[in-house]
């Protein structure tokens, strides 16, 4: 599998609020790894232009990151700056 459970560990270490491996809930980590996902789907469909059903979990996978990149706008400008900055994601 792409996504193996140290690199889970290390993107919710490097990304979460608490930089602890077990700071899965924060939105922080739920972003970063999103964010990973979204990158190996895209390349994969690169690859792969037919495959509807991946598309299809791309687009459902950027909808949930949006989603918490607008509780962060709401709730607390600086950590959603941060984040930004730190994935090199843009608006």
């Amino acid at each position: 599998m792409y996504l193996s459970a140290e690199k889970k560990a290390e993107l919710f270490k490097n990304h979460g609020r608490l930089k602890t491996e077990t700071d899965t809930g924060s939105p922080e980590s739920q972003i970063a790894l999103f964010t990973y996902r979204i990158q190996h789907l895209t390349e994969h469909l690169k690859i792969n232009k037919k495959d509807h059903s991946s598309r299809l979990s791309l687009l459902k996978l950027v909808g949930k990151r949006r989603s918490l990149l607008n509780y962060l706008i709401k709730n607390d400008i600086e950590r959603y700056r941060a984040i930004i900055a730190e994935l090199g994601i843009r608006k």
